[in-house]
């Protein structure tokens, strides 16, 4: 029964999304041939890393990932997929795949919510910082959700 829900819970689409990312921008911006050498992935971390472009929470991944570069340049310059380098340098840290990109929540309508889970719709109000008391039915966050509509849009932590 524990083992079913583990499994569950790591088939999330979500998981790790955001190191995923990082890791594949780091990947596409390096030459073919720099990509199986470990100074030069290092180096490629800290040159993406330092981008002003970057969202909040790709910092707080480069966050995560400064202290074990060494770690994440091995199975990196091995040519290991992304999902699966992301798995294993979360074993390291966990929090590394517990950073999401935020639902996005603009111009979606009543029946749009309704197709999201609970799980999601707490997501959301998690990112505005609003607490649903005393929900307990679907349709009492959704109207949380609705209510918070203005709170949305902002991605700094």
């Amino acid at each position: 029964m524990l083992a079913s829900s583990v499994n569950a819970a790591s088939s999330d689409p979500r998981d790790c999304e955001v190191c995923m990312k990082v890791m594949q921008d780091v990947r596409d911006a390096m030459p073919k041939g720099d990509q199986t050498d470990k100074p030069k992935i290092e180096a490629a971390l800290g040159d993406h890393c330092a981008k002003d472009s970057l969202s909040a929470r790709e910092r707080k991944i480069c966050y995560y990932i400064d202290p074990i570069k060494r770690d994440v340049a091995h199975p990196f310059s091995l040519g290991m997929p992304v999902d699966r380098l992301c798995k294993r340098i979360n074993k390291s840290n966990s929090e590394i795949c517990g950073v999401k990109f935020p639902v996005q929540t603009e111009n979606l309508e009543k029946k749009d919510l309704t197709k999201l889970r609970v799980k999601q719709l707490k997501s959301i109000l998690l990112d505005r910082g609003v607490e649903c008391k005393g929900c307990v039915e679907k349709e009492e966050f959704i109207a949380k959700v609705q209510e918070t509509e203005h709170l949305a849009g902002s991605d700094e932590f």
